[in-house]
């Protein structure tokens, strides 16, 4: 899991990459953990160019579906328009784990509020919420 607290004023197209550099999965056997995900899934507040960009020269594939004023404008222009057929729906639907993670998050009311005084303890907070969140969702799947 990655993640990155910034102010509420930051607009998340920006942040996209850096959040991605942060993500580490372990490898089943020995080796380094991978630091490229297969595809990426993420909803209209990230299709930016230089997202896109970004993840092409990366090699990792997207399922992110455009706003309307970005289809509206490449219907304006002659192109190679992005494909969001059944089947990229179809990944999409994947997306929905990540929405619940955050209403699960924001069942936490410091979390939901961001009443702390400082980065540090905000952080602090998410991460443990999101660790007992893990743990309860660990055990009941182990029984």
């Amino acid at each position: 899991m990655g993640w990155v607290l910034t102010g509420g004023n930051v607009n998340d197209t920006t942040m996209m990459t850096t959040v991605l550099e942060h993500i580490r999965v372990p490898r089943t056997g020995s080796g380094r953990p991978r630091s490229r995900p297969d595809r990426v899934l993420a909803d209209k507040g990230y299709p930016s160019k230089a997202n896109r960009a970004w993840l092409r020269q990366r090699g990792i594939a997207a399922t992110i579906p455009e706003r309307d004023d970005q289809i509206a404008h490449r219907r304006k222009k002659p192109g190679r328009p992005i494909d969001f057929g059944d089947e990229q729906k179809s990944r999409y639907r994947g997306r929905n784990v990540v929405e619940r993670c955050f209403n699960k998050l924001k069942q936490w009311r410091g979390i939901a509020m961001r009443s702390d005084k400082t980065a540090r303890s905000y952080r602090a907070a998410i991460a443990l919420a999101a660790t007992l969140i893990w743990i309860k969702t660990d055990l009941v799947h182990a029984t």
